[in-house]
């Protein structure tokens, strides 16, 4: 009897992405971004490319493709998860209701690089607006219940060992999508979280009402709170 042949390259990307929880237009976008990049190189293995491959993939994207920022972003970002390395935007919006911890002043960040969960500081002058944004949030929350909804997406096999687990309070994504809509890989009705998109979209509003000059992303924020080691640029 013939030995069953390993996933597909695409579909182990696919099986990762759901194993992390990523929305179904993430997962599409990922795949199709890392299919593109593969047969730009001639259907190389990603394994035997690297820093200059990806780097010559971008630049194509940017001049020939003419491409928009954002849109390299969403490339690149794909490229990172291909290659083993989550970026941190991407664990923003995905926070649940009960990774805030407003007495300690610290955010617990689930499954994040490397697959661990780590604390991170809450700095005291978003707390009042933070909890002003979920009591919002818990108005949604209780009008999804109302209506026959409201059970988030429960992280691993959490749904089997505590079947209810998903309509608590605690489990409900700290940034709600505007909508509900249809998860395609089970068909129920969620509502998931806001997009990365949004979340940049955010910080550009912001940047401008500031009157910010330069440029500023989501990864200026990160290198901002996290500065490089001294001598190092």
């Amino acid at each position: 009897m013939a030995e069953p042949q390993p996933p597909k390259l695409l579909d182990q990307v696919r099986q990762r992405l759901r194993v992390k929880h990523y929305s179904i237009r993430t997962e599409d976008a990922y795949v199709g971004w890392i299919r593109r990049y593969i047969l730009f190189h001639g259907k190389r293995r990603p394994k035997e490319m690297g820093e200059n491959e990806i780097s010559a993939f971008l630049t194509h994207l940017a001049v020939e493709g003419k491409v928009s920022a954002s849109t390299q972003n969403q490339a690149l970002c794909a490229l990172l998860f291909l290659y083993g390395s989550d970026p941190r935007l991407m664990e923003c919006p995905g926070l649940r209701v009960k990774d805030p911890d407003f007495e300690y002043k610290q955010v617990i960040v689930r499954d994040g690089k490397g697959e661990k969960d780590r604390p991170t500081l809450l700095p005291e002058t978003i707390i009042e607006p933070l909890r002003n944004h979920l009591a919002k949030a818990k108005l949604i929350h209780e009008q999804d219940l109302k209506e026959g909804y409201g059970n988030a997406y429960p992280p691993y096999a959490l749904a089997r060992k505590y079947p209810n687990a998903g309509g608590e309070w605690g489990w409900q994504y700290v940034f709600p999508a505007a909508y509900r809509s249809e998860d395609p890989r089970s068909a129920e009705i969620r509502r998931h979280h806001a997009g990365e998109e949004a979340l940049r979209r955010a910080v550009r509003k912001a940047v401008r009402k500031a009157g910010i000059v330069k440029p500023g992303t989501c990864h200026t924020l990160r290198q901002f709170c996290n500065p490089p080691p001294e001598g190092r640029i």
